[in-house]
């Protein structure tokens, strides 16, 4: 049996004394402008300033009052194109646009922080009286958890709906364990527990009119945030091919307890990943890691177009991943026994710029071949399941069936019921769910106010 202890468990983080000496760089700026460039508000400026006069209990009071995944955060956010970019301490002027020193690891201190009161045992928030009622939360990914903490916070009974056997939605099976534990998820949650959330797991909210049952079933208001669980293909409506997997199934299998299954399978085979965003970097680092001989990332832009951080890539390289840019999978290669063996691609060159802003790769004529492969994984982006309108079809949905909300508010089209996270948006980071959560649960509170 295969150790798979290092392959579960992230990277440590700052001890105490890099944590001080990192925060003693901070300018302490009157107006903070890091604290700005957070999308869900969890004031960088005010927790390193008190953690810099030694104020520890109050600065993690801050980071949790004001983003109850900040541990999270602090580990899966790209901070330096975030807060960390908006840091004075870069020393930016018109002469050196990139700074002439670099921003504080505002990330890590935040992550130190939170990992520090769980040492020590520092309960900041309390479970209040809950005497306002009850609201029904559907998924508990990011978005919801957030909604239900800051609802909790304020008195109200939250039940949080989870379709999966365990709570935390895309942070739990959309992320390379090595990238961010259980252990460390296990606490982030037990955090939300204490304020009073309960979670159903095993619990789907489907079927017609699922959502709006919950109203009639003595729910105030309903927050959906069930997140975007169906991968996209290259080829939609492809017939099951034997060796095809999605990003979604693979990573899922990862941290479900199929980990020694799909490490038998992966092990001295060739891998392909399609993509070239931070999820297919996860899959193709996590597929090196589990025993795959070789593996390619094929991608038909090039490097610098690349949707996922430089630090991803950065450690895809490092994980000995062979990138193929400028190549367009085209089509996939199967035994008679429909097993995959490869695939069709053509080679590209950049053209105009697409409606992303970014030059549209363009097919070369003549350039086509094939990559010979054993297993292929998609990841190529989520979409929200074909059949999810039905269940709040008074709901208005659009084209993608993503939910149509206030983005102010998270309010829909339906009295009482809100949504947030990439069920909204479509794909996005979690701190954006994390900020949709805070929104509707404030907007929530004034509609049950009225």
């Amino acid at each position: 049996m295969r150790d798979f202890d290092a392959f579960n468990t992230m990277n440590k983080g700052f001890d105490f004394s890099q944590a001080v000496a990192e925060a003693d760089r901070c300018l302490l700026c009157h107006d903070a402008p890091c604290s700005k460039g957070c999308p869900a508000d969890t004031k960088p400026g005010e927790f390193i300033r008190k953690f810099q006069l030694k104020n520890i209990t109050g600065a993690i009071r801050t980071i949790k009052t004001n983003n109850i995944l900040g541990g999270t955060c602090g580990v899966l956010c790209p901070t330096e194109r975030l807060c960390e970019e908006a840091c004075s301490a870069m020393l930016k002027s018109k002469e050196m646009p990139q700074g002439q020193d670099r921003a504080i690891r505002i990330g890590e201190i935040q992550r130190f922080l939170v990992e520090y009161s769980w040492e020590r045992g520092y309960q900041v928030l309390k479970k209040p009286d809950q005497n306002q009622g009850k609201v029904a939360v559907v998924g508990s990914g990011p978005g919801g958890l957030s909604c239900a903490a800051e609802l909790a916070q304020a008195g109200y009974q939250v039940t949080i709906f989870e379709a999966r056997p365990e709570p935390g939605g895309v942070i739990r099976y959309g992320v390379a364990p090595f990238r961010f534990d259980q252990t460390f998820l296990k606490k982030e949650l037990a955090d939300i527990e204490a304020l009073g959330v309960e979670f159903v797991c095993n619990h789907r909210i489907e079927g017609e009119k699922g959502a709006e049952k919950l109203l009639e079933d003595g729910f105030k208001a309903v927050f959906l945030a069930p997140g975007l669980w169906k991968a996209a293909e290259l080829i939609p409506g492809q017939a099951p091919i034997e060796g095809l997997l999605s990003s979604v199934d693979y990573l899922e299998s990862l941290r479900d307890g199929r980990l020694e299954q799909t490490a038998t399978t992966f092990e001295g085979k060739t891998v392909a990943v399609i993509g070239g965003g931070a999820v297919a970097m996860d899959c193709a680092e996590t597929a090196a890691r589990i025993g795959a001989k070789d593996v390619y990332l094929v991608y038909r832009r090039s490097y610098l177009q690349m949707p996922a951080e430089e630090k991803e890539i950065q450690a895809a390289l490092e994980t000995g991943i062979h990138f193929l840019l400028l190549n367009q999978p085209l089509d996939y290669l199967t035994t008679a026994d429909n097993i995959i063996s490869g695939i069709k691609i053509a080679r590209t060159q950049l053209g105009n710029p697409d409606n992303s802003g970014r030059r549209a790769p363009v097919e070369i004529a003549g350039s086509e071949w094939n990559l010979g492969v054993d297993i292929v994984i998609e990841a190529i982006g989520n979409q929200a399941v074909p059949e999810s309108p039905n269940w709040y079809p008074g709901v208005k949905t659009d084209g993608k069936h993503l939910i149509q909300a206030d983005p102010e508010t998270g309010e829909t089209s339906v009295k009482g019921i809100f949504a947030g996270g990439d069920i909204v948006r479509g794909p996005s980071l979690v701190v954006n769910a994390v900020r949709d959560g805070k929104v509707a649960a404030q907007a929530i509170q004034q509609y049950l106010n009225q």
